[in-house]
């Protein structure tokens, strides 16, 4: 692929625009005569690859938009220099706006490694197509020529004692999206929103919804700041700007990034073509939220995790902070290998039994479903196999199960690694950090080797890519020469200089475990039963689930004592509050009664999010009552020796239990102490909340 060197003012030129044309019916006709135009002028090696890439996105979602525009867009191999091809439409193509067919349709073709600046000239032309002077000019132009001029004036703006329509269209987007950043007077109505727009190509909606917002914000009268996810460099929204924001947006068609950061904030949530053609409404809805204790919050937070943000002070987040997002994305990305893997582990021992682990290996490659095992030949072989199960059939799918699960649970160190590292460094973080995982896990150094071997990769990483090289070698930096040398460095010095001490130190924590015992062990229940309900969800509840599960691992039996308490303390917030709404309904709105329903199967399936919207509404009775309940719940499953060799699942893995009764005894009696305690709390509050 070359490096793309096409001066900005050559993005488009007459050759690639067509007026009046009837390129078909479809948008499939248009894309396709489109993507065969840039072809024709060497801009693109491929017109069906190019008009394959940009047909995929179109899939994702549609690229219609309101007033007769369709802006199909991606980032395509085939390209070889950003380019914008032009179509004014006779007749109109149905593209997917809410108002019918569009006129006006621009392919923005990038190359797949292009380079930064074009990304901003790509975004500047996306936020000019919502003013409509620019659109009104477009649709007036005499000449291929006329339309090149308009379009090179919106992306590549000079200096003019008379700006022209289109210059004039964009004049107010320079301090939209990225300019979020920057500090302004609040609005006369004193609120304050934040959004967060981003699209899968970040290119064209994820800056247009930007300006969408901000324009509605204006008519609405209040302040609104966005944070522009896209393929350009992201400013985040400083912290103390989220600490003091009434309410958030997302409009977003792909996860947030650092989300966490908005825990706890009545939030309004929808695609990003939301914000682009309803704009005024989710404003609207965003005030809404603001003013009602029962609308939707960003999960991961509660009171905790609003005190942590709100002490970050003025300007950007502390070291701290940053150090805990950094190791939070890790755990997140974390988190589903070890659902997944523990799970699978889990019903590969209800079909084979726990003895599985011993012949696991050993069926997978010699038997199938064609050739099953000879259960009676194992256990003739082996006496400790006494528990295996006697059905042929069990004991193989057991065996496939648990080894998939293994398998899967086997990249719990790598992805904490490798996301960590991704927290730091962005993408060129990502295999460094999963090498220093690698090598963690087979240095023995687990869990503890993973943090320190992603943190390590992640700032070496990041330390790479700020160096100043030659522009021939840029377009090497991310895909090679990053990866590279962070993972020589960061892997190097995991085997040479960390890898025997963090070992070690995990081998040590591990034996701390296994020799924890009676006051000891309940101590440590109390200790997990608190952190898992403290912020429901949040940094804390995550930390205490990581080290539960990491510890799974290891295959003992404190681990599985640990992971129980964990489980079944953080199972206890969503009872008690549907067990509370259920006994005095009285007390609750009738949206906390509605929410009070699901939490029941919330609090089973183990979600402890399911009590933040009670927690947000009233975090000095909630938040302490499932403290208590949850500190109880974690003492009494470590005193009973309650284990639990499944990550998640909640009630459903009950088989995965051991005792059963002891796991169950322990969660109802922290769920009635925690019910009981928040009902006595909020029937002595001075303004109980009317049904």
């Amino acid at each position: 692929m070359s490096t793309d060197t096409t001066a900005p003012a050559q993005l488009i030129t007459p050759q690639l625009v067509r007026l009046d044309a009837d390129l078909g019916s479809r948008k499939e006709d248009v894309i396709a005569a489109l993507a065969a135009t840039v072809a024709a002028t060497g801009r693109a090696t491929s017109a069906e690859g190019l008009q394959r890439d940009a047909m995929a996105r179109e899939a994702q979602s549609a690229t219609g938009l309101p007033g007769g525009i369709a802006i199909p867009h991606c980032r395509s191999e085939a390209v070889s220099t950003a380019t914008l091809a032009f179509a004014r439409l006779a007749p109109k193509v149905d593209f997917g706006a809410p108002d019918g067919g569009a006129d006006l349709a621009f392919l923005i073709a990038a190359p797949a490694s292009g380079g930064q600046e074009h990304l901003k000239l790509l975004t500047a032309l996306a936020r000019a197509l919502v003013k409509p002077a620019f659109t009104t000019a477009l649709r007036e132009a005499t000449s291929e020529q006329e339309v090149v001029d308009l379009v090179s004036e919106v992306v590549t703006p000079k200096p003019a004692a008379k700006p022209t329509a289109a210059a004039a269209a964009t004049t107010t987007t320079a301090a939209a999206g990225a300019g979020a950043a920057a500090a302004s007077a609040p609005a006369a109505t004193g609120k304050v929103v934040v959004a967060v727009t981003a699209c899968p190509t970040g290119i064209a909606h994820t800056y247009m919804a930007a300006d969408s917002l901000v324009a509605a914000a204006e008519r609405a009268g209040i302040t609104l700041k966005v944070e522009t996810q896209g393929s350009g460099a992201t400013t985040p929204l400083p912290a103390s700007l989220i600490a003091s924001a009434d309410a958030v947006i997302f409009a977003t068609d792909v996860p947030v990034k650092g989300r966490e950061r908005f825990a706890g904030k009545p939030v309004v949530a929808s695609g990003v073509k939301r914000a682009i053609n309803e704009p005024d409404v989710m404003v609207a809805e965003a005030l809404k939220a603001s003013t009602d204790p029962s609308a939707a919050r960003v999960a991961g937070g509660g009171a905790a995790a609003g005190a942590a943000t709100a002490q970050t002070g003025q300007g950007d987040v502390s070291f701290w902070v940053k150090v805990r997002q950094v190791l939070l994305t890790g755990v997140s990305y974390m988190i589903p290998f070890v659902a997944a893997g523990g799970l699978l582990i889990a019903l590969g021992f209800l079909f084979g039994g726990y003895i599985i682990t011993k012949v696991a290996d050993d069926v997978v490659v010699q038997n199938s479903l064609w050739n099953l095992p000879d259960v009676a030949a194992l256990k003739a072989s082996d006496p400790t196999l006494v528990d295996l199960s006697n059905s042929a059939l069990a004991v193989y799918l057991g065996a496939v199960l648990f080894k998939i699960g293994a398998l899967a649970f086997s990249f719990l160190v790598p992805a904490l690694a490798g996301y960590i590292a991704f927290g730091i460094a962005d993408r060129p973080g990502i295999a460094p950090g999963f090498t220093a995982g690698a090598v963690a896990v087979f240095a023995g150094a687990g869990f503890l080797g993973g943090i320190v071997g992603g943190v390590l990769a992640g700032l070496v990483a990041y330390w790479i890519s700020k160096r100043d090289v030659p522009r021939w070698l840029r377009g090497l930096m991310p895909v090679m020469i990053i990866p590279l040398v962070a993972s020589i460095v960061a892997g190097g010095l995991m085997f040479l200089v960390l890898g025997r001490p963090l070992a070690a130190a995990t081998t040590g924590l591990t034996d701390w475990l296994n020799g924890l015992s009676g006051s000891s062990a309940i101590i440590l229940g109390v200790i997990l039963g608190l952190m898992m309900c403290f912020d429901l969800g949040g940094p804390v509840n995550k930390a205490a689930y990581a080290f539960a599960t990491a510890g799974l691992a290891a295959q003992t039996p404190a681990s599985f004592q640990v992971m129980a308490a964990v489980m079944a303390a953080g199972m206890v917030p969503p009872l008690a509050m549907a067990l509370s709404t259920a006994v005095r309904p009285k007390l609750y709105s009738a949206a906390e009664k509605e929410n009070g329903k699901a939490a029941w199967l919330l609090g089973l399936s183990f979600i402890s999010e399911g009590a933040i919207p009670f927690a947000a509404a009233d975090p000095v009775r909630v938040i302490p009552a499932s403290m208590v309940g949850g500190a109880v719940t974690g003492a009494l499953t470590m005193a009973f020796g309650t284990q639990l060799r499944a990550p998640h699942g909640g009630a459903f893995v009950f088989f995965a239990m051991n005792p059963i009764w002891s796991f169950f005894l322990a969660l109802i009696v922290g769920t009635i102490i925690s019910g009981v305690l928040v009902t006595v709390l909020k029937s002595t509050a001075k303004r109980p909340v009317a049904a």
